[in-house]
């Protein structure tokens, strides 16, 4: 954690609303005038979309058929780590782009499945903003959890987060059921032991539960609208959280447990501008009164200016 150049983190594995979330962020941050350097998970996978797929081929005819993005192997999280380390100490580092239809390809101006080459940082950016697969992520080599100052856990229920998989991957890559499925039975053990076990590092997690039955979601014929959902939030450290103002600003909710709180579905984005500007604010301000109170470098005045 870095109190000069604080870094927030959102982990949330593939169609599990992490882009919505980043919008509400990014709302926040324009609104309150913080300059934020925003960083994409699938940036750093280890292989381009060509490459993945001869690697997946050639994993499975060696018997390993769980071989996913939702692991260390296929990505560089090594170099993730470095990435939130150098932002930490010095508010630089370099990230990159994976282009992931024509419309960015046009934008970038690569093919689809591609890396733009490594680029810095913004200059002058208040934090760093993650959203992706791994941003609370400890292993035996890696643990990025200890470098973000806020961690931000979204996680609908499995049931949901499969049904959200499957509409996107038909929809708009064209992808069948079966292969789909295909994808989650081979993400599932590096979601286990990957995935899961972030939420437990998150200081507040956001999980969707659908009020509408969900029991087999692989016949599901559309996604469960937010009002036909339930949200809880959950915060591992609840001191300081002013429930009975959430409850009282956020209609229809309640609390569950002493530490979380449910709200409709349709108040999510109202929840997290309530819940996070406050503690965004916090961060940013003691940032910033941090870098004021630096002492500047002394100026040598040489000996003929005098």
């Amino acid at each position: 954690m870095s109190t000069l150049h604080p870094i927030i983190s959102v982990t949330g594995s593939s169609g599990a609303g992490t882009t919505s979330v980043r919008q509400t962020f990014a709302q926040i941050f324009r609104r309150e005038g913080i300059e934020a350097a925003f960083i994409e998970g699938d940036a750093f996978h280890r292989y381009d979309r060509a490459e993945m797929k001869r690697v997946m081929l050639a994993e499975t005819q060696t018997g390993n058929s769980n071989f996913s993005h939702f692991g260390p192997e296929a990505n560089i999280l090594d170099r993730l780590e470095d990435l939130f380390r150098s932002y930490g100490e010095t508010g630089t580092g370099q990230t990159r782009h994976y282009i992931h239809d024509a419309e960015e390809a046009a934008l970038f101006g690569s093919a689809p499945g591609t890396f733009t080459p490594w680029s810095p940082l913004p200059d002058a950016t208040d934090l760093l903003f993650y959203e992706g697969l791994h941003g609370a992520i400890v292993t035996e080599t890696l643990d990025l959890a200890r470098h973000a100052d806020l961690k931000i856990g979204v996680v609908p229920v499995i049931n949901l987060e499969w049904i959200q998989k499957i509409h996107r991957d038909r929809d708009t890559r064209g992808y069948s059921t079966e292969a789909v499925t295909d994808t989650i039975l081979r993400r599932m053990p590096d979601y286990i032991q990957f995935i899961c076990p972030q939420f437990t590092q998150t200081d507040i997690n956001f999980q969707r539960v659908p009020t509408v039955d969900t029991s087999n979601p692989f016949i599901a014929r559309w996604i469960p609208t937010a009002d036909e959902s339930m949200v809880v939030i959950r915060f591992r450290n609840p001191r300081g959280i002013d429930f009975p103002y959430l409850l009282s600003m956020i209609p229809d909710s309640f609390m569950s447990r002493a530490n979380s709180i449910v709200i409709p579905g349709g108040k999510l984005d109202l929840a997290m501008q309530l819940i996070l500007t406050p503690m965004i604010l916090q961060i940013v301000e003691r940032s910033r009164r941090a870098q004021r109170s630096r002492p500047r470098p002394r100026v040598a005045i040489s000996e003929g200016a005098k």
